[in-house]
């Protein structure tokens, strides 16, 4: 693989690889002179890289990083990785009390935590969002018989908000000619922790149901209706283990379920990655913390073409300037290799997630190296 060689300790992109021991839970051919390189930095990176790092938080991240860490890891032997999937506002949390190197979070940091984290961080730039795992939110569901449904945003929100309580209301039958739809009850699953992924559904729901859904978006469930699991893997557990269920998951954690395909314009589209990354594409920065920021301002209204609207940007947060230079080195490396083809490839593989465009990725790269520059790697 391509492996840049930065100057200094550290080479920017090398493959990653990890101790599997987490807690809880095609590039480009290179000609013969680029390869000979790259074998010489990858055994300078090697040497370079040790000690420990800690990260936490998204647990929607967690198959990606299985593999991140795992390949990683086969290329720096000396460096142990460990990503425990808390959720985004755990990870967001240990990050900015100073117990971790990098947070996970579906959700990127809100006005309150870009304040802590100037005290958190070296220097006074605080921390920056970096969106490294594309995918798509599902909403899955639990219906014998019934493998598909289409529904509108309207009719997903008034489900979630307990106004749809039967899986035969004529709202839900009106969408689905010729799906045999039971008497019966539905009871919807969210999540009980604070989580990005419950903040880019309700973002979904607030946008685009017309007022069907009557509250702002939040990282906390809105209402005390049905069922609650912590992490992902627990919603999805009471999802396959439940008749009559619904919830949201990420899509790659959702095999078996039903799936609903949400009405994007005048069609239904299922969700997929190349739904996701056409959502991302036609999203805007928001621009929170300069530049180097890169949080998005998802649109949930979008009607392009193929577009898949209930989606998350999940991001690496990290401090624009670490105080001790190993950290930094060790940091910026691994998340360089995340951001890279390589890696974008790795986790497209393992999760079915949506790889950054080279454009973007390059872009990350940019920001890790000046983090290093800045933090006297």
């Amino acid at each position: 693989m391509k492996i840049a060689k930065r100057t200094g300790a550290v080479t920017a992109a090398a493959v990653l690889s990890l101790a599997l021991a987490a807690c809880s839970a095609s590039n480009e051919t290179t000609d013969t002179t680029t390869s000979a390189a790259s074998s010489d930095t990858t055994s300078e990176a090697a040497m370079s890289l040790s000690g420990e790092l800690n990260g936490a938080g998204a647990s929607t991240q967690q198959v990606a990083m299985e593999a991140w860490r795992a390949a990683f890891q086969n290329a720096n032997p000396d460096l142990t990785i460990n990503y425990d999937p808390v959720g985004s506002g755990g990870g967001r949390t240990q990050f900015l009390d100073g117990s971790i190197s990098w947070a996970g979070s579906d959700a990127a940091l809100s006005t309150d935590e870009y304040a802590q984290a100037v005290t958190r961080c070296a220097g006074d730039t605080g921390a920056i969002n970096l969106p490294v795992y594309v995918s798509p939110i599902a909403v899955a569901f639990n219906l014998s018989g019934v493998d598909s449904l289409n529904l509108d945003a309207a009719t997903i929100a008034k489900i979630f908000n307990g106004d749809i309580t039967n899986w035969s209301d004529d709202a839900i039958a009106s969408q689905n000619a010729g799906v045999t739809l039971p008497d019966e009850a539905i009871t919807i699953v969210h999540r009980s922790d604070e989580s990005g992924t419950t903040k880019n559904f309700t973002d979904y729901l607030a946008k685009a149901s017309d007022g069907a859904w009557p509250y702002d978006a939040s990282g906390d469930w809105a209402n005390d209706l049905g069922e609650s699991a912590q992490g992902t893997s627990g919603v999805v557990q009471i999802l396959t283990s439940t008749e009559g269920t619904i919830g949201y998951a990420d899509e790659s954690q959702t095999s078996g379920l039903g799936i609903v395909s949400v009405k994007v314009g005048d069609t239904y589209n299922a969700p997929s990655a190349e739904g996701a990354a056409i959502t991302l594409d036609n999203s805007t920065l928001a621009g929170e913390n300069g530049a180097n920021d890169l949080a998005y301002d998802l649109d949930r209204t979008t009607t392009v073409a193929g577009a898949y609207p209930i989606m998350l940007s999940s991001y690496a947060i990290v401090c624009q300037q670490y105080a001790d230079a190993t950290e930094a080195a060790n940091v910026t490396s691994f998340l360089e290799y995340v951001a890279s083809a390589e890696g974008q490839q790795a986790a497209a593989d393992a999760a079915g997630s949506a790889p950054i465009s080279s454009e973007l990725s390059a872009k990350i790269v940019s920001i890790l190296q000046g983090i290093a520059t800045a933090s006297g790697v």
